[in-house]
């Protein structure tokens, strides 16, 4: 039968997927609409499989807090090019991921792919058919949530960066502004965890092995080995874990003395640095 452009366009307005595709989708499924329908998901599903092993390291991570102030979520949504990553559709779509893992209460990437869109269809079949449209590997790299007495969220500016903090003692405390500077603190500093008890015991066992080469390289007594490595030991624990970092606006103060000179036993309880290509 005769594919009409008009047939093409409505295909192209229900799916979004390209002109060219539509027709050559219609032409192959005879006029049929579903079947059409179906045919470019497969092609989503190709492109799929065939770039599974591409790298994503482009595309935007979403933040987003209750109204209480007490729950934060943060997801990365990932392509392969930066100019994928500016396309409506991609930015919609990370959108409706944010507001997915929001609505459904997703504990895991898992639930998330699977959770039901508005036509009934999972998350991940949404995701796949953009695949298809767009012709690049897409994908979810990071997805968390934070629960504490106040969470603050901080984006970083190019869009490909993300902080959740969970404060804890906040005793009524406004600390929107402190909460925001440890934030910003954690996009900058990279902080591997909240305190050295957070830090895995394979880590430290390294930075010991590592401290202790350092020092023989310098020619120091074999018996002195342990004592300075354990030294620079409580220097990476300073310069690694938030509590115990300088505050970058005021290297005199500590993040937990910022914090309980904010207000007294004033703490952070978890933090969720998300980032993409970095």
């Amino acid at each position: 039968m005769a594919i009409t452009a008009q047939d093409v366009n409505r295909l192209r307005q229900e799916t979004g997927a390209g002109m060219m595709d539509c027709k050559k989708a219609l032409t192959e499924a005879n006029g049929d609409f579903e079947a059409a329908k179906d045919i470019l998901r497969k092609q989503g599903q190709k492109i799929a499989s065939k770039r599974a092993d591409n790298t994503t390291s482009e595309g935007t991570v979403l933040t987003q807090v209750n109204e209480e102030g007490t729950s934060g979520t943060v997801v990365a949504f990932a392509c392969e090019t930066e100019p994928v990553s500016k396309v409506a559709d991609f930015q919609n779509l990370a959108q409706a991921i944010l507001e997915t893992a929001v609505s459904s209460k997703a504990t895991t990437k898992e639930e998330l792919l699977a959770a039901p869109q508005a036509d009934g269809r999972a998350l991940q079949e949404h995701i796949t058919d953009l695949m298809g449209k767009i012709g690049e590997k897409l994908d979810i790299i990071a997805y968390e949530t934070v629960t504490a007495d106040k969470v603050v969220a901080y984006n970083h500016s190019n869009g490909k960066l993300g902080v959740l903090v969970g404060l804890t003692n906040t005793n009524g405390t406004d600390i929107s502004e402190v909460g925001k500077d440890v934030a910003m603190q954690i996009a900058a500093m990279k902080p591997l965890a909240l305190d050295k008890d957070g830090i895995d015991a394979s880590i430290v066992e390294r930075e010991i092995e590592i401290g202790k080469e350092q020092a023989r390289a310098e020619g120091k007594p074999e018996a002195m080995l342990e004592k300075i490595a354990m030294g620079k030991l409580q220097k990476f624990y300073k310069d690694s874990t938030l509590l115990n970092q300088e505050f970058v606006k005021d290297p005199s103060l500590t993040i937990a003395q910022l914090l309980n000179k904010t207000s007294k036993g004033l703490t952070v309880s978890t933090f969720k640095r998300v980032a993409i290509g970095s």
